[in-house]
């Protein structure tokens, strides 16, 4: 399938989304990898996973990159050899980088009822009062989206969701709101923009995903 989605967060940074809609023997006809990615593709034992990862490699066709102008610091970020900040996400059907000249994090979830179960362990729950059931699944999503974000732009070992990443209250209806990152004695701001990819019905499980970009403030 053709690109799903773009959107723009900023006049330098864009997001793209691409809907897996093909099998893997497609996807992989369509790329060209490296062998570090092949050894690694080889290496993934789920078969969504091997798709998510071709289907990012699409994404990096769509905008004129390949895999060989990818590579990945000692600590699992990756980075463009062109000195373009990315940040990289896939779950389930759907795959996406985010493209910027700031560094920048993102994260897609798909918006699921566990989430509400899961919630306590990585979020103040006060958060989530006073909602119907739907948004305090999709609130709980952008919550969990906000610290993936941070945790990929920031990208130091020993990061806790629960114990230094911290939402600011907000309104799903804002679409943005602010948190903080408490770690080794310093407090980093950033700011976070979300959006809720409405798939007007073309899951069968009803399920939609949400999008979470987050970048420091300056």
């Amino acid at each position: 399938m053709p690109l799903f989605k773009t959107i723009d967060i900023s006049p330098t940074s864009k997001v793209f989304l691409w809907k897996i809609t093909e099998d893997f023997n497609e996807l992989f006809r369509n790329v060209t990898l490296k062998d570090t990615s092949l050894a690694r593709l080889e290496g993934m034992k789920s078969e969504g996973h091997q798709k998510g990862f071709l289907a990012v490699r699409m994404l990096f066709q769509h905008n004129g990159y390949d895999d060989f102008d990818l590579y990945y610091d000692d600590f699992g970020k990756p980075h463009l050899h062109d000195g373009t900040h990315i940040s990289i996400s896939h779950s389930f059907d759907f795959a996406a980088i985010v493209l910027s000249e700031c560094n920048i994090g993102i994260d897609l979830e798909q918006i699921k009822g566990k989430i509400i179960r899961l919630a306590p362990r990585f979020m103040d729950v006060s958060h989530l009062e006073n909602l119907s059931e739907t948004d305090t699944m999709r609130k709980a999503t952008v919550v969990w989206g906000i610290k993936e974000a941070i945790y990929k732009l920031k990208n130091e070992s020993g990061i806790s969701f629960q114990d230094h990443i911290f939402e600011n209250p907000f309104q799903l209806s804002e679409k943005k709101c602010s948190a903080e990152l408490h770690f080794k004695d310093i407090v980093q701001h950033y700011n976070i923009i979300f959006e809720e990819i409405d798939l007007e019905g073309s899951q069968p499980d009803g399920h939609n995903y949400m999008l979470v970009c987050a970048v420091e403030s300056e």
